[in-house]
């Protein structure tokens, strides 16, 4: 059994059509929460595709920041 109030109305769902906003209910919450899965998904492989060129690029520029200070105070 299904209660809904709305409005000041109450309407009760017994049976079959219980069943079946139930499953409705169900599949549109796995849905939301399959689109917010993949979400973070997504998020988290941009993240680490981006720090696999950010970090090498931030060393090799280090070094070569450190190699310019070491010709300059020749």
């Amino acid at each position: 059994m299904l209660v809904i109030t709305r409005n000041g109305k109450t309407v009760v769902l017994t049976g079959w059509r219980a069943w079946l906003a139930v499953a409705l209910m169900c599949l549109v919450g796995a849905v939301v929460l399959v689109v917010i899965v993949f979400l973070a998904l997504g998020i988290t492989l941009t993240i680490a595709g981006l720090m696999l060129f950010i970090v090498p690029l931030t060393v090799l520029l280090a070094l070569l920041a450190g190699a310019v200070r070491a010709l300059q105070s020749r």
